[in-house]
């Protein structure tokens, strides 16, 4: 019973690894995606979107600039968090396994003393 267990709780424990895996991998291809075309059409859309009036204010100008440079630097930013997440192995993760099994012995035990 207690194999069993263990194969079952390594499999779940392998798939939820995997799905942390996909989220992380779809969320850098969405930023690479997204930001590859911000920086690339950045120049292009300027002059398509705005009206003359609009290119000769250097604080609209600015506020075009922060845009299309911050938005992938704050996303980064972001995305490092993730991948720290995802990579990083938590500090609590064998505290946590201490207390699960823990809580099994005593459940285990709890119900060998009332069978009885």
């Amino acid at each position: 019973m207690k194999k069993e267990y263990s194969s079952t709780s390594q499999l779940e424990r392998a798939q939820e690894r995997v799905k942390k895996l996909k989220s992380f991998y779809k969320h850098l291809m969405v930023y690479i995606i997204i930001n590859g075309l911000l920086l690339l059409f950045s120049g292009k859309m300027t002059f398509i979107l705005l009206s003359k009036e609009a290119l000769g204010n250097p604080d609209f100008m600015k506020w075009i600039n922060w845009n299309v440079y911050g938005t992938p630097i704050i996303w980064g930013l972001v995305l490092l968090a993730h991948a720290a997440v995802v990579f990083i192995p938590s500090p609590f993760k064998k505290w946590e396994e201490r207390k699960i099994k823990s809580y099994m012995e005593k459940e285990r035990m709890r119900n060998n003393s009332n069978s009885m």
